[in-house]
């Protein structure tokens, strides 16, 4: 079965952004605290870097991705 929005080459760039982010990679790393609520809260909502992010990992922007890219 296809996937109705396959994860394009803009994807995997603006996932990459959001592995260099360091809000975001701090909240990825200490998994607490008032960064880690900002980003579960507020930054993936609005964040198309964090949107890029759970499209290609299939995890949402404070979660570490599954192969260790970090």
């Amino acid at each position: 079965m296809a996937e109705a929005n396959p994860v394009t080459d803009k994807d995997h760039e603006m996932a990459r952004r959001c592995l260099q982010c360091p809000v975001c990679a701090y909240a990825r790393r200490k998994q607490g605290g008032l960064v880690y609520w900002f980003v579960t809260k507020v930054e993936s909502r609005f964040c198309p870097h964090c949107q890029a992010y759970e499209r290609v990992y299939g995890r949402k922007a404070h979660e570490p991705p599954p192969d260790g890219a970090e």
